[in-house]
């Protein structure tokens, strides 16, 4: 038997291991942009040349794509190199939101039972932060549909689990605009805005108290009610 010489790993492949890494432990989301190669090469202690090689690497897995002029983007494990059709469809018929937010009902549903049982105190944290800032919109009516939306990938992120971090980010990316017509369109009294804070806070109590069932059920509910309030914004601009 003939054995061959064990050689190291190259400095640019274990930086690529590394990113890697954080991309699928939901360090970085879709869209997210890592740090310039400048910085990179500063953190890893490397020339800017093996981080270069290491950022084309993963660029060929499909996990990042780079720009010129503007930086390297972390892609979604889910999105296509076309672009979102996703989104596309829902801009061209509208009414296929609702078959979105139908497969929201579902998915999120047991994001929310997860992330009852997975969330970290530091997930916890930025929950309740996104919870206290819809609260305070409610003394002036300002819209939260950031704070809305962010804190539905927060909690999918609290799962640990990068399949459902990555399949949620692509999905409210898609939605994003008709999200944005709806808020504008359908929630417009301080009963809507307080209605959509006591929901979050439902979800977000059930999840601090570690209740996988009460925040699926919590969450069940609130998609629900945007189901219905969706439905309703769909059917007006149909007539």
């Amino acid at each position: 038997m003939v054995f061959k010489p064990i050689s190291p790993k190259k400095i640019s492949a274990q930086i690529a291991e590394q990113i890697r890494s954080s991309i699928l432990a939901g360090e970085f989301t879709p869209g997210d942009k890592l740090p310039p190669e400048r910085e990179l090469a500063e953190m890893f202690g490397v020339s800017r040349p093996s981080v270069r090689e290491a950022l084309n690497m993963l660029a060929a897995s499909g996990l990042v794509m780079s720009y010129q002029g503007g930086g390297t983007v972390v892609m979604s494990l889910v999105e296509t190199v076309t672009g979102n059709s996703l989104s596309e469809l829902i801009r061209s018929q509208q009414e296929r939101a609702l078959d979105v937010i139908e497969v929201r009902k579902g998915m999120e549903s047991w994001t929310a039972y997860y992330a009852a049982q997975r969330a970290l105190p530091e997930d916890l944290r930025r929950m309740e932060e996104l919870v206290n800032g819809m609260e305070r919109n409610l003394a002036s009516m300002s819209p939260s549909e950031d704070l809305d939306a962010n804190f539905h990938i927060i909690i999918a992120r609290s799962t640990h689990n990068v399949v459902w971090l990555h399949l949620m980010q692509n999905i409210f990316d898609a939605m994003k605009e008709f999200q944005q017509s709806v808020w504008r369109a359908v929630y417009l009294t301080s009963d809507d805005h307080r209605l959509l804070y006591r929901h979050h806070f439902n979800i977000f109590a059930a999840i601090r108290s570690r209740d996988p069932e009460a925040a699926r059920e919590a969450m069940a509910e609130h998609l629900n009610f945007a189901e219905q309030r969706s439905s309703a914004y769909v059917s007006q601009q149909q007539r």
